[in-house]
């Protein structure tokens, strides 16, 4: 839940930042986040869950 919560705040803040810089135009961005959206819904999302998961576990191990 803490790990979903952060990557959502991480990616909204992205979206803000893209947004005001003029990278990327408001339409696009509302289609991006309607698709992630729809995504969630679908049959792949446990297995991007898992993979993001293994993300995060595998960058939480690195050892500075």
């Amino acid at each position: 839940m803490v790990i979903s919560l952060s990557a959502a705040l991480l990616l909204a803040i992205v979206l803000f930042v893209m947004i005001r810089s003029k990278q990327i135009k408001v339409g696009p961005a509302i289609v991006a986040a309607l698709f992630g959206f729809f995504l969630a819904s679908t049959n792949m999302a446990p297995d991007i869950n898992r993979f993001l998961n293994s993300v995060a576990d595998t960058i939480n191990q690195i050892k500075i």
